[in-house]
């Protein structure tokens, strides 16, 4: 397999990204507006509405790479997208979201994957910079092995295929770039405790620089195939992580990652086969060493995120199961 650095794979953004060429505005009545020759595009969000675009094209794999700056100040209860998607029922998706918050606070970097209409695969991490000062890229690398999720070219989550285990993944319907600013503050902001202020709208991201590197459903290539060509010109197909890529994945994780699915109790007492099976066997292991009295308080404390974890529903337990370990 080739095996690439993630920072020597990190491709420069060209100058020919063009908003005019490769996507299109989809909602909003005027308040998404391509600037700049086609080179910038910003998205606007009121009382009334929301805005958003996505890519002409639909892509089976690739490398996107977009470069955004957030809603600045007091962003709770908005929410700003950039994400892959097929449509209709058993849809595929890839996600990057993010969450606003109160002034002073951090975003929150929320990811998902669904295979076959199944998602609830959430990590979700605080950034170590101010995305809302300057533009940073974000990135998504799809392939058939694996999704990497990259912040300034720095690997802030990989999702492996394990099909091979029972768990499903995106390899075989075509998915749109989607972007979006909309508000969400039944649950974005602190389970949705904290409400957007409309006093402060209009609020406005800022794209720029959309670049794809991917295989153009219906382009008449074989996009899961790997021809000599292809292979030795299209890095994404195989890219990996390295050492440098692994040790400073495994940073961001250690440091900034504040959600992990794979942690939650209702992945834990889930089905085993899936994407965290490894995870959960280790952590059932450990149980069946430990002695009976501590075994029966760690499967209370189990029960009890759960339950706290469940009470308002699949989008606010990510937030909500962070909270219940920060006041433990």
């Amino acid at each position: 397999m080739l095996l690439l650095s993630i920072f020597s794979a990190s491709l420069l953004l060209t100058a020919s990204a063009d908003f005019y060429r490769d996507a299109e505005i989809t909602w909003g009545d005027g308040r998404a507006k391509i600037l700049e020759g086609g080179r910038a595009l910003t998205l606007s969000l009121d009382q009334y509405s929301g805005s958003g675009f996505q890519s002409k094209n639909e892509y089976l794999f690739g490398r996107f790479d977009l470069q955004l700056k957030l809603v600045p100040g007091n962003s709770a209860g908005t929410v700003t997208t950039f994400f892959l998607s097929s449509q209709g029922a058993g849809h595929d998706e890839i996600d990057f979201e993010f969450l606003g918050n109160s002034s002073g606070e951090p975003y929150t970097v929320h990811t998902n994957v669904y295979a076959q209409g199944k998602g609830d695969k959430e990590q979700q991490f605080h950034l170590w910079f101010d995305p809302t000062s300057a533009f940073h890229t974000y990135s998504i690398v799809w392939n058939p092995q694996r999704i990497i999720f990259m912040v300034d070219s720095i690997p802030i989550r990989v999702y492996n295929n394990q099909e091979s285990i029972g768990s499903p993944f995106p390899k075989s319907q075509p998915m749109r770039v989607h972007c979006s600013l909309w508000n969400a503050d039944d649950w974005a902001t602190q389970g949705g405790r904290v409400k957007t202020d409309w006093t402060k709208a209009p609020f406005v991201a800022s794209y720029r620089n959309f670049n794809i590197n991917g295989c153009v459903a219906g382009s008449g290539s074989s996009c899961g195939s790997k021809s000599a060509d292809s292979f030795n010109t299209e890095a994404w197909r195989t890219q990996d992580l390295d050492a440098n890529g692994r040790n400073r994945l495994r940073w961001v994780q250690q440091k900034h990652m504040v959600y992990n699915y794979c942690a939650d109790s209702n992945s834990l007492v889930g089905v085993l086969a899936g994407s965290c099976r490894g995870l959960k066997f280790r952590v059932l292991q450990s149980l069946l060493k430990l002695n009976f009295q501590h075994s029966i308080g760690f499967l209370s404390i189990v029960e009890s995120v759960r339950v706290f974890g469940s009470k308002n529903g699949r989008r606010t337990k990510p937030y909500e199961l962070s909270e219940f370990r920060r006041r433990q």
